[in-house]
């Protein structure tokens, strides 16, 4: 084979997806679609700072099924709404990992309510978590990402905040309010070598759908095209390509994984 061939086909080979000597944070991990996202990482050689909000059985168990994967694992129980609690998780992390490579800001909440009965308290918890949140964790990291000219930030919206819902006020505009959050930042740190992008998975299956009633979930598959919900491996996937050099050239994206059911 002679180089031209060498170099053309090279030049088309797919990256790769390997995260080998990188480490992950992935808010809100100890299950659902953040617990899909910490063990996909890992998979694929991440060490992984695992975040929930208030630690116990659940986060213990996905940082030792990290740890069986070879990989270092550790939680932290912080509340992610909280600048007190992010500055001392922040210090914990670097501590145990040294530095922070790519940031998954998956921790949110619901207050679900029609908007005439919506208090101001439901909004504000589902602002402050959804939003703040993400705006808190993030100005932690980024910085020193941009530092090393290498970095990136993975924001897990959700279809609500593209299309709306009823009841759902309050989410909607956290979770649309992330998508532009997320194209902001990408402008800003598209040239330091930190790509910024948004995931925005429809309905998941997790202990979250599993609580809605069957009617409801008949109805959400019933306008979902590829007739099921979706799982948090699915979601995930989408999350490892964003985090991989694969991605390098992506960024201020909105990544649907949603099955259909907005198009």
């Amino acid at each position: 084979m002679n180089s031209d061939t060498t170099t053309a086909t090279d030049d088309f080979a797919a990256r790769s997806f390997d995260l080998d000597g990188k480490t992950a944070l992935v808010t809100g991990a100890s299950r659902g679609i953040g617990k899909g996202i910490a063990l996909a990482l890992a998979a694929r050689g991440a060490n992984v700072a695992i975040n929930c909000n208030t630690g116990g059985e659940l986060a213990e168990k996905v940082r030792d099924e990290i740890r069986g994967m070879g990989r270092s694992a550790e939680y932290y129980a912080h509340n992610v709404a909280d600048d007190a609690e992010v500055e001392k998780m922040r210090d914990e992390i670097l501590g145990d990992f040294g530095q922070v490579d790519i940031l998954v800001n998956n921790a949110g909440i619901t207050r679900d309510k029609s908007f005439k009965k919506m208090t101001r308290e439901m909004w504000d918890d589902v602002i402050d978590v959804d939003l703040t949140g993400v705006f808190l964790v993030t100005k932690q990291f980024i910085d020193s990402m941009a530092e090393r000219r290498w970095g990136r930030v993975v924001n897990i919206a959700s279809v609500i905040g593209e299309i709306g819902n009823f009841g759902q006020t309050n989410y909607a505009a956290a979770k649309g309010g992330l998508i532009a959050f997320s194209k902001s930042l990408a402008r800003e740190y598209a040239r330091k070598g930190v790509t910024v992008n948004t995931v925005a998975p429809g309905f998941i299956k997790t202990d979250m759908t599993d609580a809605v009633p069957e009617e409801g979930l008949k109805m959400v598959t019933s306008a979902t095209p590829v007739g099921r919900l979706g799982l948090p491996s699915e979601v995930a996937a989408g999350v490892v390509f964003l985090a991989s050099d694969a991605a390098s050239y992506v960024t201020g994206h909105v990544l649907d994984i949603n099955g259909g059911y907005a198009m």
